[in-house]
């Protein structure tokens, strides 16, 4: 006997003009042009060097981002990036991906959970589910669902698209690829949402990364801001892609990676906190600053805002690129 369900269809849906929006997209932008809040941080030069390096050979040069690092306003700065061939793979959640679409589509996101879960509204706004059409649609094409976003973005004219990352990876064909747990999203709670089809075009997208970091030889990971789906994403795509690299007596050993967040994890990252210490179930610390990289690569921890960080590593990559031409 199957366990009761919640029946989706009791719902109350609302439009997006009855929310109350947190985030406006002319308050938070980052453009290249500036103006910017001063950071510096010892490692910066360093990636930017190596990440200009492996654009001139090549080499992956993967971003996986929470979705705050476009929260913050950073999603000029990458798509930037994707255009000049300094960023081959974005990397984003499911949460990074709505505020994507809904400030593509109104140029406002973000919305008070206190208030709205209270209300029993939290959520619950019609436009935004249209990204369940849209992992249909990808099911269908057999594409990623970050590729089946981008294209409904790119495809229906949304007015703030310039500044989307995922309609810029649909011009560019640069993959930007969404990893979804899922009942984590709001579009989750929607009648329309098709966890098969969600499933379907995240796993392609998973495969999508995967088939990326096999060229990580020589290249660089930056983990932005992603305490749990980042490491855990590329920690199994790492092993898929030595798994294969071993059988045909290569390797994939000398890379940089670097974790941006805003923990103190103290002076000592080569080795991981032991487990009696809290900064051990921090995911990030053990498996990108110390076991992936522990038989050659190299990692660095930048602790910083991401309105701060990002625009600073931009500046010296576009800084570097131009003494290369």
């Amino acid at each position: 006997m199957p366990f009761p369900q919640f029946d989706r269809s009791q719902l109350r849906i609302l439009p997006l003009g009855e929310r109350i929006h947190d985030i406006h997209r002319d308050k938070i932008l980052n453009l290249p042009e500036g103006p910017r809040i001063p950071f510096e941080h010892p490692a910066l030069p360093t990636l930017a060097e190596r990440i200009v390096d492996a654009a001139k050979n090549d080499r992956a040069i993967l971003f996986i981002c929470g979705a705050h690092v476009l929260r913050q306003g950073n999603g000029a700065l990458l798509i930037d990036l994707m255009q000049r061939g300094l960023l081959k793979h974005l990397a984003l959640n499911g949460a990074g991906a709505i505020h994507d679409f809904e400030l593509a589509m109104i140029g406002q996101t973000c919305e008070s959970v206190a208030k709205y879960v209270s209300e029993g509204q939290f959520g619950l706004w019609t436009e935004t589910s249209r990204i369940n059409e849209a992992a249909s649609a990808g099911q269908r094409d057999g594409i990623g669902l970050g590729e089946a976003i981008g294209r409904m973005i790119e495809d229906e004219k949304f007015p703030y698209r310039e500044t989307s990352v995922l309609a810029a990876a649909y011009r560019l064909q640069v993959p930007v690829t969404i990893h979804v747990s899922i009942g984590q999203d709001i579009i989750h709670e929607h009648p329309n949402f098709d966890g098969a089809a969600t499933g379907a075009t995240s796993y392609t997208d998973f495969l999508i990364l995967t088939e990326t970091v096999t060229k990580l030889e020589g290249g660089v990971f930056l983990n932005i801001g992603s305490a749990v789906m980042g490491p855990e994403v590329y920690l199994k795509a790492l092993a898929m892609a030595r798994n294969v690299a071993h059988q045909r007596g290569e390797s994939i050993r000398k890379f940089t990676t670097a974790v941006f967040d805003l923990p103190n994890l103290g002076t000592d990252l080569s080795h991981e906190a032991p487990k009696d210490d809290p900064r051990y179930y921090f995911r990030p610390f053990k498996t990108i600053l110390v076991r992936t990289v522990a038989d050659g690569g190299e990692s660095f921890y930048i602790q910083g805002d991401h309105k701060q960080t990002v625009p600073a590593l931009y500046d010296l990559i576009d800084a570097k690129s131009a003494e290369e031409v």
